[in-house]
C-alpha cells in the first residue's frame, strides 16, 4: 500500500455473475483486533452475495508491521486498530492512513484488477468497522449506494475507545474528533439521500457498557430526517423437543450475531446496487 507504506491483505469474493460481466461492489469493514480474514471465515455471507451478483471485498483493519513503537501494546490502538480515520499525530500520521485508503487506495486496486461496476458501490461493518462505514458514508455523499452495520460505535468523541483511538491519532483538538464522528456527521448531511440499516443485539456487552450509543446516532438522524432502520435484537427462543423445556440465546457482539442477519444486510444493498 503505497497510503500506509506496508504491505496489506485483503480478501475478495467473485459470485458466478463476474465470470461475464461487471458486478456491483461491497465493501466490509471489520471490528478491532480483526484481520481481513474474520469476516470471510465466520459471517457466511457467501450464499446471499452470490444470489445478487455482488463482489464482497474485506480489508484488514490497520496497517502492520510498521515497527512503530507501541503498536502491540494494546487491543484497541494500534494493530489491528486502526479506526478508519487519517492520523496526523506523530508516530501514526505516516502509516495509520485507513480512511484514505479505504476510500482511494483499495477501490483503485480492486477496479483496475477485477470486473466490478465502479459505479455501483456500498459500505458495511462491525463495531469499529460500522462507524467507519457510516463515516465513509456521510463524509462522502453519493458514493455509496448504501450503508448498513452491526453493532457501530456511533458516537466515539463520547465512549472509551473512540476518546483513546481519535486522541491517540488526531490529538487533544476534540473538533478533529468530529470529522470521524457518525453522530456529528449526519447533522450536517446535506440531503436525505441514504437509507440505513443498523443491527444491535440487546445483550451485547459493549452496548451495555456505552461504547457504542446507537440512541445518539439515531436521535442525530431523526433530527435531520435521515433514513434509518434501527433493530434491536432481542434474545431467540429454540426449544427441542427432546429437552425439558426452551434455550434462549441473546445477541451479542460475536459474529454468531452477524451470521444470523447477514443475508438481510445484503439483501438490503442489493436493493440499490441492482436498482
Amino acid at each position: 500500500s503505497a497510503e500506509l507504506k506496508c504491505k496489506m491483505k485483503f480478501g475478495i469474493y467473485l459470485p458466478p455473475k463476474a465470470e461475464t460481466g461487471k458486478c456491483p461492489v461491497l465493501y466490509w469493514l471489520s471490528g478491532l483486533t480483526c484481520t481481513e480474514q474474520n469476516f470471510i471465515t465466520k459471517a457466511g455471507f457467501h450464499q446471499a452475495a452470490a444470489e445478487h451478483g455482488l463482489i464482497v471485498v474485506a480489508p484488514d483493519t490497520s496497517p502492520r508491521g510498521c515497527n512503530i513503537e507501541g503498536e502491540d501494546e494494546s487491543w484497541d490502538f494500534g494493530t489491528g486498530a486502526g479506526f478508519y480515520v487519517d492520523a496526523t499525530e506523530d508516530p501514526w500520521k505516516t502509516n495509520y492512513r485507513m480512511y484514505s485508503y479505504i476510500k482511494d487506495e483499495l477501490p483503485k486496486l480492486i477496479n483496475a484488477n477485477f470486473p466490478t461496476d465502479p459505479d455501483r458501490v456500498s459500505i458495511f461493518g462491525h463495531s469499529m468497522g460500522g462507524h467507519g462505514a457510516l463515516i465513509l458514508a456521510l463524509k462522502n455523499p453519493g458514493k455509496y449506494k448504501s450503508v448498513s452495520a452491526f453493532a457501530p460505535i456511533c458516537n466515539p468523541i463520547q465512549c472509551q475507545w473512540g476518546k483513546k483511538a481519535l486522541g491517540g491519532y488526531l490529538g487533544s483538538d476534540v473538533s478533529k474528533w468530529e470529522a470521524y464522528d457518525a453522530t456529528q456527521l449526519v447533522k450536517s448531511y446535506p440531503d436525505s439521500h441514504l437509507d440505513i440499516l443498523i443491527d444491535q443485539g440487546k445483550d451485547d456487552q459493549f452496548l451495555s457498557a456505552g461504547q457504542l450509543l446507537p440512541d445518539n446516532f439515531i436521535a442525530a438522524c431523526t433530527e435531520q430526517k435521515i433514513p434509518v432502520v434501527f433493530r434491536l435484537q432481542q434474545a431467540s427462543c429454540f426449544c427441542d423437543p427432546s429437552l425439558l423445556g426452551c434455550c434462549f440465546i441473546g445477541y451479542d457482539h460475536s459474529y454468531f450475531f452477524i451470521a444470523t442477519f447477514i443475508n438481510d444486510h445484503i439483501k438490503h444493498h442489493a436493493k440499490y446496487l441492482n436498482a
